[in-house]
């Protein structure tokens, strides 16, 4: 019977993520048999810039009409996403109190090359648990299992086009919020680069 609850993998992901891991103790597993839904989270995600949220979207190669599993898509390097996402990284946080805390550690994923999605999605959400103090080891689905219990299944309850509303999530000094006032349920890093080790406070 299915006991854990199951996550997409994300990139960056927003701080619900880290809200759902922390219900389930670490007793949850990583889907990595779905077929690659396009516009959500595992590819994309959000942060504060001066003009308000930023999406950041990571290029993957087109496939063929065969879907692809999420572990098989490949990353599209054609142009230097990379550099342009630390830049705006960079130009959205540099500010902040704790950018240049972490930013020796996370500069290493904008300057080497991955070919896989899921792999570069792992890695990063490797070093964003340790930055949280919850060095966890990840498990991984064997197969693709539709019938999970609704209240354990969170493949398409994060969603950055559902509405989001403050409550629920705890304030804290955003670096433009006396621009756009508090926007909750940004990327981990926008939590990060503010808050530093106190985030795990606000999770």
């Amino acid at each position: 019977m299915q006991s854990s609850a199951i996550f997409p993998l994300f990139y960056l992901p927003p701080i619900s993520y880290f809200s759902g891991l922390k219900d389930f103790e670490g007793n949850f597993i990583i889907e990595k048999d779905e077929h690659f839904p396009k516009q959500t989270y595992r590819n994309r995600a959000r942060i504060y810039s001066p003009n308000g949220i930023l999406d950041l979207i990571v290029p993957v190669i087109k496939g063929s009409k065969v879907h692809t599993k999420v572990k098989d898509v490949k990353i599209s390097n054609d142009y230097n996403w990379q550099r342009l996402h630390w830049k705006s990284l960079e130009s959205c946080y540099r500010n902040s109190a704790y950018f240049e805390y972490y930013e020796d550690e996370l500069a290493h994923f904008y300057n080497t090359k991955f070919d896989y999605l899921f792999e570069y999605n792992t890695q990063l959400l490797q070093w964003m648990l340790k930055q949280l103090k919850k060095e966890t080891s990840l498990q991984f689905t064997a197969e693709y299992d539709k019938d999970i219990p609704v209240e354990l299944d969170f493949r398409s309850k994060l969603h950055f086009k559902n509405t989001v509303s403050d409550t629920g999530f705890k304030p804290y000094f955003q670096v433009f919020d006396d621009r756009h006032g508090f926007i909750p349920n940004l990327s981990i890093v926008d939590l990060l680069f503010n808050q530093g080790p106190q985030s795990k406070a606000f999770i």
